[in-house]
C-alpha cells in the first residue's frame, strides 16, 4: 500500500494518533442529562407509591397552593423552590427521555456559545418563568407541574436567535487565513427576517398553542401538556439571551 493509499490519522503531540471522543455532546449538557435520568430512576426504582407522593408534594409546581395554601403541607412556602425543582422531576420514561432528546439537540450550540455557568442559568430561569407562567394562565389549578420542558424552551428560544444565522468568517490581518468565527447573535428584527429561523419558531409555538383545543378531538384526558411552560419559556429565552450576549463579551 503507497503512502497515498494509507489511511490518514490525525496527529497529536509527539505524533500520537489523536482519538474521537465518544460522545460529542459538552460535558455539561451531559451531565444535566445524565441528572435528569438519575433522578427519574432514582424515583421508579427506589421509592414506593407513598414516597413518589411525598416527592411531588415538595418538589414539583403546585398552583394551587396560592389558592389555597392549607390544602397542602407547607402551604405557600414550597412554591419558592418548586418553581426550580419540578424541572428536574418527570412523569415517566417517555416524558424523561424525549426532554433529554430536546435538551441534548438545544442546549447544545448555547453552551457552546456561553459555556456552562450560563447555559445553567438560563435553563433555571427559563424553568421559573415556565412555571410561573403556567400557573398565571392556568387560574391555580390544582396540579403538579413537573419536567423540565419550561427550561428546554429557554434553551430553543435562545438558540434560534443565532444557529439560523448565516457564518460569520474572520480572516487573519498577518496570515491572510480565513476562519470560522461562529454566527452573531440576531436582532429582533432580524430573527424575524430570516425564513428558517421565523417558519422554525411560528412552527413551535403553533404546535403548542393548539394543545388546549386537543382535548375536543380527542378526550378530555387525551393531553397533559403543560403548554403555558412551554411558550413562557421559550420566550424567555428568545428575549434574555442578548444579556448573555453582552456578558459573554465583556468577559472577553
Amino acid at each position: 500500500m503507497s503512502d497515498e493509499q494509507k489511511p490518514q490519522l490525525d496527529q497529536g503531540t509527539g505524533g500520537v494518533p489523536m482519538r474521537q471522543p465518544v460522545f460529542l455532546l459538552p460535558w455539561p449538557v451531559t451531565a444535566l442529562c445524565g441528572l435528569l435520568l438519575a433522578i427519574e430512576a432514582a424515583s421508579d426504582f427506589v421509592l414506593n407509591d407513598d414516597g413518589r407522593s411525598e416527592l411531588l408534594t415538595w418538589f414539583a409546581f403546585i398552583p394551587y397552593r396560592l389558592v389555597d395554601p392549607s390544602h397542602y403541607v407547607g402551604g405557600w412556602l414550597p412554591l419558592i423552590w418548586t418553581s426550580v425543582t419540578h424541572a428536574f422531576l418527570h412523569g415517566g420514561w417517555e416524558h424523561v427521555g424525549l426532554n433529554v432528546v430536546w435538551l441534548a439537540i438545544f442546549a447544545t450550540p448555547v453552551t457552546q456559545r456561553y459555556g456552562a455557568v450560563r447555559m445553567y442559568t438560563l435553563f433555571v430561569v427559563g424553568a421559573v418563568i415556565g412555571a410561573w407562567t403556567f400557573a398565571a394562565i392556568s387560574h391555580g389549578v390544582d396540579e403538579y407541574l413537573v419536567g423540565a420542558s419550561g427550561g428546554i424552551a429557554a434553551l430553543t428560544g435562545a438558540a434560534v436567535r443565532f444557529i439560523f444565522q448565516p457564518p460569520v468568517i474572520a480572516v487573519d490581518p498577518e496570515t491572510g487565513e480565513r476562519r470560522l468565527a461562529g454566527r452573531h447573535l440576531a436582532t429582533l428584527g432580524e430573527f424575524a427576517r430570516n425564513p428558517t429561523a421565523r417558519f422554525f419558531s411560528l412552527t413551535w409555538l403553533v404546535l403548542n398553542g393548539i394543545v388546549p383545543i386537543l382535548p375536543m378531538f380527542m378526550g378530555s384526558d387525551a393531553v397533559q401538556i403543560a403548554w403555558q411552560a412551554h411558550i413562557g419559556g421559550f420566550l424567555a429565552g428568545l428575549l434574555l439571551v442578548p444579556l448573555l450576549e453582552r456578558r459573554e463579551r465583556d468577559g472577553r
